[in-house]
């Protein structure tokens, strides 16, 4: 029996505080509107962003929200005016959306969009709209997705249709940590052959730009963390070397400067803490090198000396790893397909949503990589 045109009632993972458990809960999806696609969520990965939203910015005005913005699916039905998709395609949701349209789409100098400004309030990590109500009360989606659902509404331009061989349950880590951290290396960095690269942090999105470096044909590698567990991994997707700062009797920039003779050619930073950032800088050459912030956060300031910067060194913000949305994951799904990226390596634990709060205690302890959870059958 069609469900278009229809209210769905299923089950998502409500957090209605911050600092909160999520509780798995029915909830209703109002059918889409004009421009707008429903989906059905098969699976579903948890990003660190989720948990900047849950426990570090704590945004009181972005709850009640459910979570998830790494997710992939099948289109179930779509609104009023919607000729790209139809029900059945397989498809990944984006927090940053490509009109195809703006000023900023059509121009080859960013991947923004326009309609990502107004789309989105930043503020809460929030869509302007929901189509989400629990127990009488609207439910924000995160970034306009909310993938620990079993049914979520998404803007059109804030789809992508992938291939259709392609594995949901693996796919949908591109939603956001794996562009993000290789794009920031080929895209945006823009990494050459031969190179020296530092990559600090080792989640899935530094370990992403460890892959990314090695994608571009870089010759030094070194993956920087304070968990030592993180070191094998990064030395599987390319690394060649793996610093400890807490190992170290002086800061880690003047450890990476004497080990490559005043700093690497390109530094990635994947943590969003900017002591980091600030530390990336430094590690670069002070004479050419190129420093990437790639880790999010919106809660402090960073401080510099002028000089570091006066020098030669370039200092760069990377979103979505440099990715036009739309276009880039669809590739990055094709490159997966064929063996050029990995993601299989990237997944360290399968869950079921119910068992959405341990994964969110393996995050928060640093012991995955990323959890994959399955949401509905396919």
């Amino acid at each position: 029996m069609s469900t278009a045109g229809q209210v769905i009632r299923c089950r998502a993972a409500v957090c209605w505080a911050p600092d909160t458990p999520a509780a798995i809960e029915e909830i209703e999806v109002a059918p889409p509107e004009a421009g707008e696609v429903r989906i059905k969520i098969v699976a579903t990965s948890l990003c660190h962003s989720d948990l900047y939203h849950l426990l570090e910015s704590k945004a009181a005005d972005g709850f009640p929200t459910v979570l998830g913005h790494e997710g992939a699916g099948v289109v179930e039905s779509v609104g009023p005016g919607v000729t790209e998709f139809q029900p059945g395609d397989k498809v990944i949701p984006l927090f940053l959306c490509q009109c195809k349209e703006c000023r900023f789409c059509q121009s080859p100098r960013t991947n923004q969009c326009e309609r990502a400004w107004t789309r989105i309030r930043q503020e809460i990590m929030a869509g302007v709209e929901s189509r989400f109500t629990c127990k009488g009360k609207r439910v924000h989606q995160l970034m306009g997705t909310s993938t620990f659902s079993e049914y979520t509404v998404v803007n059109q331009i804030a789809v992508t249709r992938i291939d259709p061989a392609a594995p949901l349950d693996k796919v949908c880590l591109l939603g956001c940590g794996i562009c993000t951290g290789y794009g920031a290396a080929v895209n945006t960095a823009k990494v050459e052959a031969g190179s020296s690269c530092a990559v600090f942090g080792l989640g899935a999105v530094g370990l992403a730009a460890v892959m990314g470096c090695r994608a571009a044909g870089a010759k030094r590698i070194i993956a920087v963390d304070v968990n030592p567990d993180k070191a094998d991994k990064a030395r599987e997707l390319g690394a060649t070397d793996f610093l400890n700062p807490n190992d170290q009797n002086r800061p880690i920039q003047e450890v990476i400067c004497g080990m490559t003779g005043g700093g690497v050619d390109f530094s990635l930073e994947c943590v969003g803490n900017v002591e980091v950032m600030r530390s990336a800088l430094e590690a670069s050459m002070e004479a050419w090198g190129v420093s990437v912030v790639v880790g999010w956060t919106d809660m402090f300031d960073i401080t510099i000396r002028p000089r570091h910067l006066i020098c030669g060194r370039t200092w760069k913000g990377s979103m979505f790893g440099g990715f036009k949305a739309k276009d880039g994951v669809a590739g990055m799904v094709r490159a997966y397909l064929e063996k050029k990226v990995k993601l299989d390596e990237f997944i360290t634990h399968n869950m079921a949503l119910d068992q959405v709060n341990d994964a969110i205690e393996l995050m928060r302890n640093s012991q995955c990589v990323r959890v994959v959870m399955k949401v509905s059958p396919e």
